[in-house]
């Protein structure tokens, strides 16, 4: 089985939607979708993991189910009484410095993540991908899956970072911390899951690609910026 899961294109959050370069990101990902056998599509019910998605379904002439569980991850505690900062966004400074923080079964007790509820939210991403791969035939036991029977379903998800982000950290048992703060995948970019099946009636899930943006640069478009911050902090980009 496989899974391909796709960041929405630079995004107006404004508006809940794509910018202009966000819209020729989608169809150039549409043009390599299209190429592609697919079993069933989902995706997010936020606008602009919808309308990314809008191109390739129009393309194929397919449907996409809406999953809620594949919004945005929000996961927001209060910095002071005049903002609140997610999780997925802390200075290196910070979170480094803690140690439960790089442990899968840890992180969501350190204080701010505890007080916030952090990890109620997490749970819900969990046990969604849990219940959809379940419907495949792969259910989730312990670190591993028990193949309850084998499959070649390709599937794609068309959700955000964050999520995305949670979604790998439960399927391969590691903090989220590390996928949030260690890993970029910028807009369109396509991560490619598959199962490996060494032993009979057990299976884990294995990256092959992360954040591939080869339609991108099959189409000479420059990747967005989006998820990024400062390569060195005397630039003049985002902190």
């Amino acid at each position: 089985m496989e899974i391909l899961i796709v960041r929405h294109g630079d995004p107006d959050y404004e508006r809940d939607s794509l910018t202009y370069k966000g819209i020729e990101e989608a169809r150039l990902l549409a043009e390599r979708l299209s190429k592609t056998e697919v079993t069933d599509f989902y995706c997010s019910p936020l606008g602009r993991a919808q309308k990314t998605a809008s191109y390739t379904l129009s393309k194929t002439g397919r449907a996409a189910e809406t999953l809620p569980w594949l919004r945005e991850f929000e996961g927001k505690f209060q910095k002071n009484i005049f903002r609140k900062v997610h999780c997925w966004d802390r200075l290196p400074s910070y979170w480094t410095a803690q140690p439960d923080y790089y442990s899968y079964d840890r992180w969501h007790r350190v204080k701010p993540m505890k007080k916030a509820g952090v990890y109620t939210q997490y749970k819900e991403v969990c046990d969604g991908i849990d219940e959809l791969l379940k419907k495949y035939g792969y259910v989730h036991q312990g670190k591993l899956f028990k193949v309850e029977r084998e499959s070649h379903a390709r599937i794609v998800l068309f959700c955000h970072f964050g999520v995305e982000s949670v979604i790998l950290s439960h399927l391969f048992g590691i903090s989220p911390m590390i996928m949030w703060h260690n890993f970029v995948a910028l807009p369109t970019s396509v991560t490619r899951l598959a199962t490996q099946e060494r032993e009979k009636g057990t299976a884990i899930f294995t990256c092959i690609q992360y954040g591939d943006l080869s339609h991108l640069y099959a189409g000479d478009h420059e990747p967005s910026f989006q998820a990024r911050f400062c390569e060195c902090y005397s630039d003049d980009t985002r902190h």
